[in-house]
């Protein structure tokens, strides 16, 4: 199973935002891009000529670092949503939020992407009565999602249960903390997706 195994807040530093790879520490002072607003590299704090180009591609690095999609996927992804009916781009979010990993960490089971899909890949989690351990399943209207019996007392679930704040709960998810249980309403549509992503330039990218 491809995935990025190196410094992860490099990622938000090249992207010049913080992207909420690593859970809790992103919240705190010790933020690279509060420390280090700069991109990384010996030319990180030059000038550097914002062409449209640019802008599209930094954009869809984005995306792809915010789910933790390697490019050949996110292209297929990009394929895919090109085919539906529909806006591409929404297409596109909507293929990138109904998968599993994305549906853990937004059911504040987990504190961040990477570790919603290290849970899944280790096999935590059941899926229509289906144990299931590839992060990029991807989820379809009333379908239910709970912890395997022997993961219910899982520290790290507590945890991120317990240090979830206020951060929203989708709209689209019916979530019950108690039984450890995901009811999938529906998929959502642009309005419940609060990543803060151009998708538009992305497929202007990918239209070329």
């Amino acid at each position: 199973m491809a995935r990025y195994t190196g410094p992860v807040c490099k990622l938000c530093r090249r992207e010049r935002t913080k992207l909420f790879l690593k859970g809790a520490r992103c919240e705190s002072s010790k933020c690279a891009i509060e420390t280090r607003p700069y991109p990384p590299g010996e030319h990180g704090r030059g000038r550097i000529k914002e062409t449209q180009y640019l802008i599209q591609l930094r954009e869809k690095q984005k995306a792809r670092r915010i789910y933790g999609v390697l490019e050949r996927q996110f292209r297929n992804y990009y394929r895919e949503a090109a085919r539906r009916r529909g806006i591409t781009g929404e297409n596109l979010l909507q293929i990138l939020e109904s998968r599993l990993d994305n549906v853990v960490y937004r059911s504040n089971f987990a504190t961040s992407r990477a570790q919603a899909r290290q849970l899944v890949s280790h096999g935590h989690f059941v899926v229509d009565g289906r144990r299931v351990d590839i992060p990029s399943l991807r989820v379809k209207p009333e379908s239910v999602i709970t912890l395997r019996d022997r993961s219910r007392d899982l520290i790290a679930v507590q945890h991120a249960i317990d240090t979830s704040g206020d951060r929203p709960q989708p709209e689209w998810l019916d979530v019950d903390k108690d039984s450890k249980k995901i009811v999938v309403r529906d998929l959502p549509d642009r309005a419940q997706v609060d990543t803060q992503i151009q998708e538009q330039l992305i497929v202007e990218l990918y239209s070329k």
